[in-house]
């Protein structure tokens, strides 16, 4: 049974879901903030996310 805390947490929007074996889920709004562009750092490289002026998120190195 879980906590209110817990069912808070799992309910919080743009967190990632706290089901075992889900795949997290963002919500883009929570990760861009209002911003049309943002970075991705991964294995020492940086990787820019934009969303498109057709609401499309495109994601280049």
């Amino acid at each position: 049974m879980m906590s209110e805390a817990e069912k808070k947490d799992a309910d919080a929007p743009g967190l990632p879901r706290s089901k075992p074996d889900a795949v997290p889920e963002y919500d883009t709004g929570t990760l861009f903030a209002g911003r049309r562009e943002i970075v991705i750092r991964h294995a020492g490289s940086d990787y820019r996310m934009k969303i498109t002026k057709q609401g499309k998120l495109i994601l280049n190195k």
